[in-house]
């Protein structure tokens, strides 16, 4: 009965030590993380100044009536919000408010209850008009304004930072290779190439602090790859539309997208957050 008190006892001692060395390394890793975060909270700030002063411009466009000027500002504008996706999302109620789809409703183009980019979006392609988008608008540009202020005061979660390489580029291989998301504008690689850009930022602000050379750059090649594949679309200054893409483009866009995902799945155990 000693003896298996005893050994109840070390067992017990050694899962509290095993705790409290699990806990030190955590803490470890967020104070690691400090400035990273800050220049990531930088980053992320000027993406949605950027995003405040497009939408600004995208609405006056919309409320004058120029549907081609206002479907030419409706790409570039979402890339800032799909760069800083994972922040973003800690709103659900903005996230809702400003980037839904069609999906989310029961009457779906003609719910009065349809918010954000793709109501807008729906309006100028599918109608060509901007008939009925002032008040959507408007809604719009307040919903990106009050993410800027909130975004302001927040605390950024270093497991969130983190895991947002690879939450970023799952967005991509979920939502943006079939092109439900800009299904109406067919603007799905300017998207992908928002999500791609803020997932390597986080990678570029926590590589030095990444102790597996292999990993970053098997990483690294894995966007240099991506990088590529987008660059065959560009046309201008942007893309051409996600409809020009065969079934071949897609399927070779997605095999990259998904490997690149996989890798930056395991970025928050490489740095001690998990």
């Amino acid at each position: 009965m000693r003896l298996c008190k005893r050994l109840f006892t070390l067992t017990a001692a050694a899962g509290a030590f095993a705790l409290s060395q699990g806990t030190a390394r955590a803490a470890d890793a967020t104070l690691d993380l400090v400035a990273p975060i800050a220049d990531y909270k930088i980053f992320v700030s000027e993406e949605v100044d950027a995003l405040v002063s497009d939408t600004t411009t995208f609405v006056e466009a919309i409320k004058s009536g120029d549907v081609e000027q206002a479907k030419a500002l409706f790409a570039p504008t979402r890339m800032h919000y799909e760069a800083v996706e994972p922040i973003a999302e800690l709103f659900s109620d903005l996230d809702v408010s400003i980037d839904s789809r069609a999906d989310d409703y029961e009457q779906a183009e003609a719910d009065p209850a349809f918010p954000g980019f793709h109501r807008v979006e729906y309006g100028l392609w599918e109608k060509n008009s901007t008939e009925g988008l002032g008040p959507v608008a408007d809604k719009l540009l307040a919903d990106v304004t009050e993410l800027q202020g909130r975004i302001e005061s927040l605390t950024f979660p270093p497991e969130v930072v983190v895991g947002g390489a690879g939450v970023l580029m799952e967005e991509v291989a979920a939502t943006k290779i079939s092109g439900e998301e800009d299904r109406y504008s067919h603007t799905d690689l300017w998207d992908i190439r928002g999500n791609v850009d803020g997932s390597q930022k986080i990678v570029e602000l926590v590589e030095p602090l990444v102790n597996d050379p292999a990993f970053l750059e098997q990483v690294n090649g894995n966007f240099a790859t991506v990088d590529t594949i987008l660059a065959k679309y560009e046309e201008g200054d942007g893309y051409v539309t996600y409809d020009h893409l065969t079934e071949s483009d897609r399927v070779t866009l997605s095999a990259a997208v998904n490997t690149l995902a996989e890798d930056l799945s395991t970025l928050r155990g490489k740095l001690g957050l998990d």
